[in-house]
């Protein structure tokens, strides 16, 4: 059974046009350096899975876990050594989208900057597309 990693915040980026890239998702180093900190103690781990869930106010949030080996339908993001696998469901609400990790005095947390996002909640934990 896996388990959370942490907490995620979904934020909508307007006036954004989706780029050709590589890969579905992109790493900005600062979630490139939490995440090998993240799996550093889980010798056992290769790396997190993005996942989609039908949760809060306005649709879908998403869901970030430990993962030992890649799934059959997942798609597999390697950036500077972290691997990062998308889960089916997930795949098309992601792409284009950028995965940052944010530290202020009150929260730590991974940050979703995704120019497919219609609305999102007062919250911003749950969006649509």
């Amino acid at each position: 059974m896996a388990s959370s990693v942490v907490r995620a915040t979904v934020r909508a980026v307007s006036k954004r046009r989706i780029q050709a890239t590589r890969a579905a998702l992109t790493l900005t180093p600062s979630a490139v350096q939490k995440i090998k900190e993240l799996l550093k103690d889980k010798p056992d781990h290769v790396g997190v899975k993005v996942g989609v869930r039908t949760r809060g106010c306005n649709g879908l949030s998403y869901t970030l876990e430990y993962t030992k080996s890649k799934g059959d339908s997942d798609e597999e993001v390697v950036q500077d050594g972290v691997r990062v696998f998308i889960e089916k469901k997930a795949q098309l609400t992601l792409l284009g989208t950028e995965m940052d990790y944010v530290e202020d005095k009150l929260s730590s947390e991974f940050v979703f900057n995704n120019p497919n996002i219609k609305g999102t909640c007062g919250c911003g934990e749950s969006f649509n597309i």
